[in-house]
Order: structure tokens, then C-alpha cells, then sequence
């Protein structure tokens, strides 16, 4: 859907509303790039953006309804539709007009294209308003492709640039970035440019080039604790706190992941498959495919020991002055 939706907008057959739905900010980005390149094939994008949690849907509505001076049709984009998704009463931040937007749904102006943002998981699906929108707008979903789905788009990226890139390079590229697209697009571009007329990204490209992030430095430090490797844990830990990381925030990644692995074995030996136990634990696939592929995986009882251990040390670092990164260290240092 939203491949073919793009492709429309190329050729300049431009809907009068479109609806995006989702967390993905990748597909949110390109879409509305996309829309403001094809506007401005015969003149200058006229772009307003408005933001619906500080001003109300009439600013959005009164300047579709403006005949724009110096193009055919200008581009509107409201930002943050929160009116679409379930709220407690009273705490909506800003109070929005729905039935003059619902009469402007049914007639909307054909000299502007205006885009809803919904950056959310889900809509409330309930609200007449959500109902009219999905009807009148053509919705788009911003979401992260699967497994399959998104490692074929890696490929592309990479094409894009006349590069290859190896499988085993992908899933370390994934590894290292996790699933956020709008990072891997940045990852790849980065390493097209190092490569110059090399046409290759190997794993050991990914290794050397791609910026890790903090998640993925506090999973190999478990990694390496758990399989009693204390020196690569301990190298690893160095290494965070010379990035001025804190022994505290540390010290939650680490708990977080270890309860994320006793979940995900948890339900395996209870006979889900991957995309079951992400949708139940509200993770990417890819995670659940990386912790459940763990060769020497630890028992439970040893996971919950880590984490008895590491409540200990989150206890120390709240009530302990003195030399706060030798807690973690000790915990580390010590094998289960």
C-alpha cells in the first residue's frame, strides 16, 4: 500500500488528504519528502506545518481553505493527531473542533494536500472521527516491515547506493542498530560513501563503521557475563563508563534484557512462535530472534539469580556514596 501510494504521488495524482499512521518515522519522513519533491516539480513547495497538541484543528482546516498565492497547490501537514487516539476525559491537551473537521472531510479544498500525522501504535478505533478519517483519507501505515520484509529493504538501500551487502553483514548491521530505519538508511549511506568503488558491505565493514548504541553495548555486556566471559563484560563496562555512561542506567539496561530473555524462553517452552511472543512482549521480531537463537542459553535459575544480583546493586548505587562504578564491576566480576 504505501509503494503504490508513493508511486501515485510521483506521477502527481495527489489525494486532497492523506492519514499516517504509525511509529515508524522512517516511512513518515520519506512520505512526506516524497510529497513536497513531487509538489515542487512545476514550482516551490509551499509547506505549513502545524502541530495539534498546542494549536487547534481550525489553524489546519483555515489554511487549506486559504487559495495559496504562488503554487498550484500547497502542501499542510498536522502534526500529532492525538484526537484519533484514546485519551482520558479532561486530559486532552488542546480541545479540537471534530464536527467542523468532519463537515470539511466530506469537501475538502483541492488547492492543498493535507497530511495527519498519527505517530501512534494504535488508533481508538471506537471514535466516530477515526471511522470518518480511514474513510475519507488514504491512509498510509507507518510501520517497520518483518523480519523477511525488512532485510529485503537493507538490500535495496544498499542498491541504491551500487552496493551489496552479504546476509551475515545485515544481520550484524540489525544486531547493532536495531530495527529503526531511518538509523540503517544513515548506517548504510555512511558506509557506501567509506566504500567508494569497493561494491561489498561485509560484517567486518558493519563491525568497524556502524555507531553502536548503548542497548546493543549493555546486551553484549550480559552476553559476555552470562556466558563467563568476565573479561569482554568487564572491557565492554570500561568502555560505557569512559562514554560517561552511568552505573544506575546500566545497571536497569541489564535488568531489562534479562527479564525480556525470561519472558521470551518463557514462552517458547509454552509453544509460541517469534511473531507471537513479539506481539505479546510488544518487541520488534528481530530482538525475539536474536535472544531466542542464543546457543549456550541460560537456564531460569540463573537469570533470576542476575537479576536478584543486580536489584542488590541498583540498592547500593541509591544508598552508597564512594566509588559508584565499583558495584556494577563487582557484580560482573563475579560469575553466577
Amino acid at each position: 500500500m504505501m509503494t503504490k501510494v508513493w508511486q501515485d504521488i510521483k506521477k502527481g495524482n495527489f489525494a486532497p488528504v492523506y492519514l499516517i499512521v504509525g511509529e515508524e518515522s522512517y516511512f513518515i519522513d520519506e512520505t512526506i519528502m516524497r510529497l513536497k519533491t513531487a509538489l515542487s516539480a512545476q514550482d516551490e513547495a509551499e509547506v505549513m506545518t502545524f502541530d495539534l497538541n498546542e494549536q487547534p484543528i481550525d489553524y489546519v482546516i483555515d489554511e487549506a481553505d486559504t487559495i495559496p498565492f504562488f503554487t498550484e497547490r500547497k502542501l499542510i501537514i498536522a502534526k500529532n493527531a492525538s484526537f484519533l487516539k484514546a485519551t482520558e476525559k479532561g486530559k486532552e491537551k488542546i480541545e479540537h473542533d471534530v464536527k467542523r473537521l468532519e463537515n470539511w472531510l466530506n469537501n475538502p479544498t483541492d488547492t492543498a494536500v493535507t497530511v495527519f500525522i498519527a505517530p501512534y501504535e494504535k488508533l481508538d478505533e471506537r471514535k466516530k472521527m477515526t471511522k470518518l478519517m480511514k474513510e475519507k483519507c488514504v491512509v498510509l501505515l507507518a510501520e517497520t516491515p518483518q523480519n523477511n520484509d525488512l532485510n529485503v529493504w537493507i538490500q535495496n538501500e544498499a542498491q541504491k547506493h551500487g552496493k551489496a551487502i552479504s546476509d551475515n553483514a545485515i544481520g550484524k548491521l540489525l544486531e547493532m542498530v536495531g530495527p529503526n530505519m531511518l538509523q540503517l538508511q544513515m548506517e548504510i549511506e555512511k558506509m557506501a560513501l567509506y566504500l567508494g568503488e569497493e561494491l561489498e558491505m561485509t560484517i567486518d565493514l558493519v563491525e568497524d563503521l556502524v555507531a553502536k548504541t548503548l542497548e546493543h553495548d549493555a546486551f553484549k555486556m550480559l552476553n559476555a557475563y552470562l556466558e563467563h566471559n568476565q573479561e569482554e563484560a568487564l572491557k565492554i563496562y570500561h568502555d560505557l563508563l569512559r562514554q560517561k555512561e552511568e552505573p544506575i542506567k546500566l545497571v536497569g539496561l541489564l535488568a531489562s534484557n534479562i527479564r525480556t530473555m525470561n519472558h521470551i524462553f518463557y514462552l517458547q517452552k509454552k509453544g509460541y512462535h517469534q511473531q507471537q511472543i513479539a506481539k505479546q512482549l510488544k518487541i520488534h521480531p528481530y530482538r525475539v530472534q536474536i535472544i531466542s537463537g542464543q546457543r549456550n542459553r541460560p537456564s531460569e535459575q540463573r537469570l533470576l539469580q542476575a537479576l536478584y544480583s543486580l536489584a542488590d546493586v541498583d540498592l547500593q548505587l541509591k544508598t552508597t556514596g564512594g566509588n559508584r562504578e565499583r558495584h556494577l564491576e563487582l557484580f560482573l566480576m563475579k560469575k553466577l
